[in-house]
């Protein structure tokens, strides 16, 4: 019963997702097409971005985003965002504030690599650094947002250009991962729609 009962959860859980996702691009097609514009006009380079994250299991995966930093970004600086990061584009900054570039990542939920709601997929340099305990968040899907998400929007903000290494990794990832870890323990659809709308009523305000 407990074994059809989980099973029951998950399919509910990706009927959800693909719901969501197909109707979130359907609905969104004409913004997405005017910020790829916006994008294009605004900085030589590619409109999307395609970031290596591993995914349940250690599966890497390339994350879609919109580009909101220079084309060169990796070559010029850190692998995260940190404060006042001068590689941020004109348009990409609007796009960050507002958490539009996130957008693309619907593709990754359709296609079953991520979910709307789960872990924030991580960069393989970072997950090398995981304990035992925290690669347990390596065993669901990764998600667009959660519960690290809604607590860390401003992440970029608390990072200093100086020292965002050590910050990160000592900080703000182990405290990311018991929240992802929190959120595993106690994972349901009802939460999964809490946690939905919360993120829905963050953007609202952003804007």
């Amino acid at each position: 019963m407990k074994v059809f009962e989980t099973n029951l959860k998950k399919m509910l859980k990706r009927l959800l997702d693909v719901i969501v996702a197909a109707l979130g691009l359907l609905i969104l097609s004409p913004l997405m097409a005017i910020i790829a514009i916006a994008i294009y006009w605004d900085s030589p380079g590619p409109v999307l971005y395609r970031a290596r994250r591993v995914g349940k299991g250690g599966k890497l995966f390339l994350m879609y985003k919109f580009r909101t930093m220079v084309a060169n970004a990796d070559q010029l600086g850190p692998s995260i965002t940190v404060r006042d990061d001068p590689r941020i584009t004109r348009v990409g900054r609007f796009l960050r504030k507002t958490k539009l570039d996130e957008l693309p990542q619907l593709i990754n939920v359709l296609k079953g690599e991520m979910s709307l709601v789960g872990p924030r997929p991580e960069t393989p340099s970072m997950v090398e650094h995981y304990t035992p305990e925290q690669r347990r968040v390596l065993e669901v899907t990764p998600g667009i947002t959660g519960l690290a998400q809604l607590h860390y929007s401003n992440e970029e903000e608390l990072l200093n250009p100086e020292n965002w290494h050590d910050e990160y990794l000592k900080k703000i990832l182990p405290h990311k991962l018991s929240l992802d870890l929190l959120y595993i323990d106690h994972r349901s659809l009802a939460l999964d729609l809490a946690i939905i709308g919360r993120t829905i009523l963050r953007l609202v305000k952003r804007k």
